[in-house]
Order: structure tokens, then C-alpha cells, then sequence
């Protein structure tokens, strides 16, 4: 180990980032207040430029946070009550709670076991026991590339060609995340129909508060995107749709254009960090903790997995969680409740075991501290707290 003392490891260190940023920061944050610009603008403008780039897109719209980037995705192709989306059984609630929130359906679907992200081969299964009136009100199906790695898109948007449904890439952990789309490498965002960022905090690319991002190659979708972002309003007051109050802030624009033109080597610190845990894991002999499976790895991607999460498989997990707690290392649980189970779903009527994969996924999975500022003797004392609990 580093000949350093290790007291405690935090699951992130915001400061630990904001050091070498923060003059940058506050400049940035201070031209949007003197410029009094406090609603859209310049700066606006300027980050959904940068993001737009950044994934291969033609068009990006800034909105307030992640979850109304998939909610305004979910109202720009006009999904409306008794309408179905299908989705994961296991993400953020903000995943599925868009949907009921404009009275759709949600409807749910398995995960691959070794990447938790919805699972073609289940997708398939779902579609072909619907009846043809049920597939007509299918209109979306939202891919969650979970923890900063990307579903199998090539399967998932050949099945939604076929049956002309539209995808919605929910990529809030996984901004820069790539994938071989065929031949073509491809960030996420361009690998379906439209692609939603969030900008939390906590994320790769985070802010000081709540942002997101839509992103699309669609010139009419994008239309739509930007009109119900202000209300449905091309001019004021003159209301064409309805739409909400979708805007992103001029601040966190600022804020997240500062931090853009690192991102690429903070996705890389933290993939030799989730190497350096897999190493450790395997010199201890703690074969009973799965590791997350790279498993672009091998296909010539920069940013085959972002980990934005680390997030191993454990058994005992809640014990081990409790007894890392108890020695100052954070870990936590994303998510320990599958969909189906949730109350608010329960109208849905989905029996307790309909989703095996997602059911066994919310009770072993445990996040553990990944951020690139992570110090080599930081990861050796939480994998040694491990191998403690183990004994």
C-alpha cells in the first residue's frame, strides 16, 4: 500500500475536482451574472453546441435535468394516456416514472445479467406476446445504458426498426459512453432516435445543480424539443402545443462548458481505477465478488465503459455494505428495487418473480467510491475492508 493513512473513502469528492477548476469556474459563473443574460442565451447556446459535437449529433437542446430531458423526449413524440412505452425493469425511477407521469404504460423488460441493461432477446419476447392492437400504442422504447455502459444497441434498435418504434437512449450515466454501431464507432446519443444527458452533480459531467440534454439527428423532432421546452410557445404568448418550463440555466451551461474538455480523461481515470479494483479483487482471492464485465473492451473504443458507477455483484450484500459503513468507506445500493416491485407500479399487476435478472440485480449490486481522484491507497484499504468481511 501507499505510505498514506487512510481514514475514510467518500463514494465522490466534488472538491476534489473543483480545485483545479474553480477559478475557471467562477469566472465563468460571474460573466453570466454580470452579463444579467439569466434565462437561455449565449451560453446556452454555446454548451448545446459543445455537446452536440461531442456525441456525433446534429442538435442538442438544454433542459432543467435528466429526468425532463426523457419526459420532454416522451412528450415530442406525442405519447399520450393509454399510450405504451417499453423499458428496463431496472434503473432510476425517473426511468419509468416519465411515463406514467403522461399516463402511458409502462411496460417493463428484463436485464442482460452481466450488463443490467435491457435485455434484446427479452425485448423480443415482450413484443411477440403483445397483440396487434397493443403494438400500435407502442410508442417508444426506453434503453438505459446503466452505470456508463452501453445496452446492445445494434439488437435492440434492429427489433424497433422492425416494428417502427421509435428508442430513446436514457444515457444519464453514460455521456461519451461509445459503441460499434456496425462498422461506425458511435457515443451514446447517436445510437437511437433521441438521447437524454443528465448533468447531476454526481454524473461524469456534472453541474452545480440540476441539467440535462436532449440530443437528436432529427430536424423535426428537434423542433419539437425546443418548442415544448418553452411552453409550446414560438413567440410569446402565442402557444401552439402544450409544453412546460423545460430550460436549462445559463449557469450550469457555463458551468458544465468549463468541465467539458476534460471529460475524456476523467472517463479514463476512472476506467484505470474500476482496473486497478478488478486487479486487487483477483490478488486477494475474493472470487465471490463479480466485477462489472467490460465487455466493449476488446473492440477498439476509448470510452468502452465510463463507470460512472462501479458496481460489483456480492453476496451478503447489505451485511457488507453495513460493515464498509462502519469502517468509513461508502457504498451504495443503485437500486435495490426493481420496477415491478415498486408500489406505484403495482396497478400493473406484474407477479414478484416476472423479472428474475432484475430481481437478483437489486440484491447483490453495490457501488463502490470509482471517482478519478481516487488515490491507488484509497482502493487497496476498501478492497482490504472487503477481504475483512470475507475472512
Amino acid at each position: 500500500m501507499e505510505n498514506q493513512k487512510i481514514d475514510s473513502v467518500p463514494l465522490l469528492d466534488l472538491k476534489a475536482q473543483l480545485s483545479d477548476l474553480r477559478d475557471e469556474i467562477v469566472q465563468a459563473v460571474t460573466e453570466v451574472v454580470d452579463s444579467t443574460q439569466y434565462i437561455m442565451g449565449p451560453k446556452v447556446l454555446s454548451l448545446e453546441k459543445a455537446i452536440a459535437d461531442y456525441s456525433g449529433v446534429t442538435h442538442a437542446i438544454g433542459v432543467s435535468s435528466g429526468t425532463d430531458a426523457l419526459l420532454l423526449s416522451l412528450m415530442a413524440l406525442d405519447v399520450q394516456p393509454g399510450d405504451c412505452v417499453i423499458t428496463t425493469d431496472f434503473s432510476f425511477f425517473a426511468t419509468a416514472g416519465v411515463i406514467a407521469r403522461l399516463n402511458a404504460r409502462p411496460v417493463f423488460v428484463d436485464i442482460d445479467p452481466v450488463t443490467f441493461n435491457l435485455d434484446p432477446e427479452q425485448l423480443e419476447k415482450v413484443l411477440n406476446t403483445m397483440s396487434s392492437e397493443e403494438k400500435k400504442r407502442v410508442k417508444a422504447i426506453i434503453v438505459v445504458h446503466l452505470y456508463g455502459q452501453c445496452a446492445d444497441m445494434s439488437s435492440i434498435v434492429s427489433i424497433a426498426e422492425r416494428y417502427q418504434i421509435p428508442v430513446i437512449e436514457d444515457a444519464a450515466q453514460a455521456i461519451g459512453a461509445e459503441y460499434m454501431m456496425g462498422a461506425e464507432k458511435k457515443r451514446t446519443g447517436n445510437l437511437g432516435t433521441m438521447g437524454c444527458f443528465s448533468f447531476f452533480p454526481s454524473k461524469n459531467l456534472g453541474g452545480i445543480g440540476d441539467a440535462g440534454m436532449v440530443v437528436t439527428n432529427d430536424a423535426q423532432l428537434a423542433d419539437q424539443l425546443r418548442l415544448k421546452r418553452v411552453h409550446g410557445a414560438k413567440s410569446e404568448y402565442c402557444h401552439e402545443v402544450i409544453g412546460g418550463n423545460f430550460r436549462i440555466d445559463p449557469i450550469q451551461a457555463a458551468v458544465l462548458e468549463v468541465k467539458l474538455p476534460h471529460l475524456d480523461s476523467w472517463h479514463h481515470g476512472r476506467q484505470q481505477n474500476a482496473e486497478l479494483y478488478t486487479a486487487l479483487f483477483e490478488q486477494k482471492g475474493l472470487s465471490q465478488i463479480i466485477p462489472p464485465q467490460p465487455v466493449y473492451q476488446d473492440q477498439g473504443l476509448s470510452n468502452y465503459h465510463i463507470y460512472n458507477q462501479y458496481m460489483i455483484r456480492a453476496p451478503r450484500r447489505d451485511e457488507l455494505q453495513k460493515f464498509l459503513t462502519q469502517n468509513q468507506v461508502a457504498a451504495r445500493v443503485y437500486y435495490p428495487i426493481a420496477f415491478h416491485r415498486l408500489e406505484c407500479f403495482q396497478s400493473l399487476g406484474y407477479a414478484a418473480d416476472a423479472f428474475p435478472e432484475s430481481e437478483k440485480a437489486s440484491n447483490e449490486v453495490l457501488a463502490l467510491p470509482i471517482y478519478p481522484e481516487l488515490t491507488d491507497a484509497m482502493q487497496e484499504y476498501v478492497v482490504e475492508k472487503i477481504a475483512e468481511f470475507y475472512q
